[in-house]
């Protein structure tokens, strides 16, 4: 059959005609029905492409997300678009993400320095800097492994301190907390939680007595159960399986650079289903009021609001 209908030979427009009739259509039909399938297949080309473009930087961003990037995209073009046929052009153009766990134990926690209570069991954060969540976790890289500590602000989901090194002694890791520090605003009264698992980075002496110089309450993790310190957890996996993953450092310098334009597309640029689906940045500096779209780590029964 031709690649469209109208540049049939006028000799076989009989044939046509009977053909239709055969189906049962009219020629009105079919030509509507065609030019509907091509507009279709030219939709998603731009779609794939659109894609193609935001997946250079977020590699590992999964179909809901893209989903909420894509709008603007979709409104200049003037493209309606289900979140349902998104997926079925993912899936047909084989740009579905797979999800891969694995777990790697970074925390010592048979120590002999103190260990706190979890604070923030009941605690639902309201503003940004009321919570810090942290959590260390590795990178490998040519040559070995390096590690990465990060600090989250558990309300915007901004990750607000960063420092990656070739060890997990106290010196590195605290080096993330001031860098965290260092964004708190100035002359503000702080009502600040920095909650962590039970390592010993963050039990160690120089550690705590940082905290409580800026008068920063300390909870920790008692059970080892993930979801005590679920966001920070999450946050690890996202810059890793989103990011990191992506990349081939050669060396640790080179690895910190890569971590730090990581960091900065995540807090600018990726939508959070936990924030309403905004950046964290947008949310954190402005102090956004968002809808959640995920479960709440912080309640005992979590209901689950909407998953998608």
């Amino acid at each position: 059959m031709p690649s469209n209908p109208r540049d049939e030979n006028p000799l076989s427009q009989g044939k046509f005609g009977r053909f239709c009739r055969l189906l049962g259509v009219t020629r009105q039909a079919y030509y509507q029905h065609f030019w509907y399938r091509e507009q279709l297949s030219f939709e998603e080309d731009l779609i794939v492409s659109e894609v193609l473009r935001i997946r250079k930087n977020h590699r590992h961003m999964g179909g809901r997300k893209l989903y909420e990037l894509l709008q603007p995209f979709l409104l200049d073009h003037q493209i309606k678009m289900g979140r349902d046929r998104l997926f079925d052009i993912l899936s047909a153009n084989r740009l579905l993400i797979r999800r891969k766990k694995k777990q790697t134990i970074t925390t010592n926690s048979f120590h002999r320095f103190k260990k706190y209570s979890n604070l923030i069991r009941d605690f639902i954060p309201t503003k940004p800097n009321q919570l810090w969540v942290s959590d260390i976790t590795y990178w490998k890289i040519d040559g070995g492994f390096v590690y990465i500590s990060l600090i989250t602000d558990a309300y915007s989901r901004k990750i607000v301190g960063c420092h990656l090194s070739d060890g997990l002694q106290t010196s590195e890791t605290i080096q993330a907390l001031k860098m965290a520090l260092l964004s708190l605003p100035e002359n503000d009264q702080l009502q600040l939680i920095h909650h962590s698992d039970r390592g010993t980075q963050y039990c160690s002496y120089e550690y705590v007595k940082l905290l409580k110089t800026y008068g920063i309450q300390i909870s920790m993790t008692e059970k080892g159960d993930p979801l005590e310190n679920a966001i920070a957890e999450r946050i690890n996996g996202i810059i890793k399986e989103e990011y990191l993953n992506y990349y081939q450092a050669n060396s640790p310098e080179q690895a910190t650079e890569l971590l730090k334009t990581s960091v900065a597309l995540y807090n600018n640029e990726r939508p959070h289903m936990s924030i309403g689906n905004l950046n964290p940045n947008k949310v954190h500096q402005n102090n956004l009021k968002t809808e959640k779209l995920w479960k709440n780590y912080y309640v005992k029964s979590p209901i689950i609001v909407n998953q998608y």
